[in-house]
């Protein structure tokens, strides 16, 4: 029996310390320069599941990582010049202010990003600052 109540002893501390890690990681992530709350889905599937992560403009890029991932990698990555934002939706009406549903296209793939009005502002104005020729922003 002694044996069992070590093992459950380890099971806690080693799912105490899976749970400090994330929770620091998220904190970290959360408060770097440049970072915003975002959720992702792929496009087409309005009743689809949000998968909440944070975004962190780059030179030149976006990183996007899942909040509740121990990874120490962005999940996504995003390149200014292949990135487009193809529309955008404010989620007023859904119970939601201030909250926009953008609509993105990268790589030929489309996916939307649930981010606030602010956000999306930085997010517009980053992608203008492009070098020359890279136009094709639709506000």
């Amino acid at each position: 029996m002694p044996g069992v109540v070590w093992i459950a002893i380890a099971v806690l501390v080693a799912f105490a310390l899976v749970l400090v890690v994330g929770v620091s990681r998220l904190r970290a992530l959360s408060h770097r320069v440049g970072s915003f709350p975002c959720g992702a889905r792929a496009a087409g599937n309005p009743q689809g599941a949000w998968t909440l992560g944070i975004a962190q403009y780059g030179v030149g890029r976006i990183d996007w990582w899942r909040c509740w991932s121990l990874s120490p990698r962005p999940a996504r990555t995003w390149q200014r010049e292949r990135l487009e934002v193809t529309g955008r939706v404010p989620l007023d009406q859904a119970g939601q202010p201030d909250q926009y549903l953008v609509q993105c296209r990268y790589d030929g793939l489309d996916f939307e990003l649930n981010i606030s009005a602010g956000d999306y502002t930085g997010l517009a104005s980053w992608l203008e600052a492009a070098p020359p020729g890279r136009r094709d922003l639709v506000l």
